[in-house]
């Protein structure tokens, strides 16, 4: 009887240790061995990812998306998503990495890993010039768009009085669409996605007035990745020093990449 029951205890525990085992997959190896690496990425947030005028996805986001594939000697397949659904696509396997102008918060570190930094990233409030806003409580009774699950939501939500109306749109092209239509007074934003909407149109330009958050972007990881975690924060610390960042940064940013980044 008691042999019986070491038995069913051991095969028990086998299978335990086996499930375990397929929970935390190596995903760096699983994409060496497959020879695809599949990335989330940003498709209406210029500079950062979008459809160019031959219809292809162009931006900072996609040249690092390439360039991580290149390094891991694999070819890349580039899955649109938006902000609220790209953490989801990394947790539940349908994609590798998330390269889609991710910032790093303490609740986002529960579910995921983040690489080192690859780009610097303020968000601030924006609104039209003559709109005289300098600081939160400036904010009192305004009505402002930011995209939902966004850092800029959490860092706004903390920062703004609890008078101000804060509308929150489910992907960047519909609250950047919400200031440009007057269906909001200001929008917050990150600086440099608002710089490209400036040189898009002459429709209500934007005008920044305080910022909210000051993050770098960083590469989303499954949680307990480490093997991968660790090889794209040597790819990332490779194209830093060749210069291949800065190059990045002047293509898309018009500047080049931050010393201290």
């Amino acid at each position: 009887m008691q042999k019986r029951q070491f038995l069913k205890t051991l095969l028990a525990a086998t299978v335990l240790a086996s499930g375990l085992g397929l929970a935390h997959a190596d995903t760096l190896s699983n994409v060496e061995k497959s020879g695809v690496v599949r990335i989330a990425i940003p498709q209406d947030f210029p500079p950062f990812g979008s459809l160019g005028g031959d219809l292809k996805l162009q931006g900072y986001d996609i040249d690092m998306a390439n360039l991580i594939a290149h390094e891991l000697k694999v070819k890349v397949e580039l899955i649109p998503v938006t902000s609220t659904n790209r953490i989801p696509y990394l947790t539940t396997g349908k994609a590798d990495l998330v390269i889609s102008s991710l910032g790093k918060n303490a609740e986002r570190e529960k579910v995921i890993d983040f690489s080192a930094p690859y780009v610097p990233f303020v968000k601030s409030v924006f609104g039209p010039e003559d709109a005289r806003i300098a600081q939160p409580a400036d904010l009192a009774g305004k009505v402002v768009g930011v995209t939902r699950g966004s850092t800029e939501d959490l860092a706004l939500t903390k920062l703004a009085p609890a008078s101000t109306v804060i509308k929150r749109f489910e992907d960047n092209n519909a609250t950047i669409s919400s200031y440009l239509t007057g269906q909001v007074q200001l929008v917050t934003l990150g600086n440099i996605v608002a710089n490209s909407v400036n040189a898009m149109t002459k429709l209500r330009r934007l005008s920044a007035k305080f910022p909210v958050e000051d993050t770098p972007c960083y590469v989303g990881v499954a949680k307990g990745e480490a093997a991968m975690q660790a090889k794209v924060n040597e790819i990332i610390a490779k194209a830093k020093k060749d210069g291949r960042l800065s190059q990045m940064s002047l293509r898309w940013l018009q500047v080049p990449l931050p010393a201290n980044l």
